[in-house]
This record gives C-alpha cells, structure tokens and sequence, in this order.
C-alpha cells in the first residue's frame, strides 16, 4: 500500500537516493546535496510517495497554486513505475492546487511519451536560459 503525503520532511539523501534509484538521477546534480537540500527546501509544494518507511516517489513543485504550477521533478523508484505512482502524485499535485490551475513541465527525454499518456498536451513552445 503507498501512502502519499504532502507533509514529509525529506532529507537530501533521501531524495538523491530515490532520484538515483528513478531515471531522473541522470539529469540532477545528484553529486551535491547542498544544490538537493535547496531544490527541498525551497519548492512549495511537494508530495511524497512511501511504501511504508521507503520513498519511492515524489512529485516536487513550484506554484502560485492560481495560474501556474511548473512540475519540476516527478520521480518514482524504478522498481515501482508502470503502478500508477506517478499519475496518482501528478493527480495528488493537482488536488492542492486552484480549479483553473495549469501544470506545466519539461520532460525528461525517456518520460516525453509518458506525460502524453496521462493526459498533457505538448506545447513546442518551451525555453530554456542556462546560466
């Protein structure tokens, strides 16, 4: 049984190890647990997966919780895909958010079929300034 929650205080390891154990640990600074805590710390709303004391998912955002909510990061175990996780924490972001709230994000090259499948429209009009 997963358990979802939106009031876990998650650690820095604990994110990076479930961010290596999901393929998103591939595009994450996943060597710096300073740049982690702060990617934690500083979204403002995140919801987490457990299996029991275990993290296996979490969907971490930004938001105004009114117009817009940018999805920075839906990671879930890779043992644990293909069980509906992601949707249900994609479903669960949503709950907190306004009625006419859009979810926007930048998928990863390997989850670009996945967002079309739940449900998102692709926009070609996304840009990125690096710094």
């Amino acid at each position: 049984m997963i358990c979802y929650r939106d009031d876990a205080k998650i650690t820095a390891k604990q994110a990076i190890d479930l961010y290596v154990r999901s393929t998103l640990g591939e595009r994450r600074p996943i060597d710096s647990e300073q740049t982690f805590q702060d990617m934690l710390d500083h979204a403002n709303l995140t919801i987490t997966a457990w299996d029991e004391d275990r993290l296996v998912g979490i969907a971490r955002t930004l938001t105004d919780f009114s117009y817009v909510a940018y999805l920075a990061d839906l990671a879930v175990d890779k043992e644990r895909q293909r069980l509906g996780i992601g949707k249900e924490l994609i479903a669960q972001t949503q709950s907190r958010l306004g009625p006419k709230c859009m979810i926007v994000l930048l998928a990863a090259p390997k989850a670009n079929d996945y967002y079309e499948r739940v449900g998102f429209e692709h926009n070609p009009r996304a840009w990125m300034l690096k710094k």
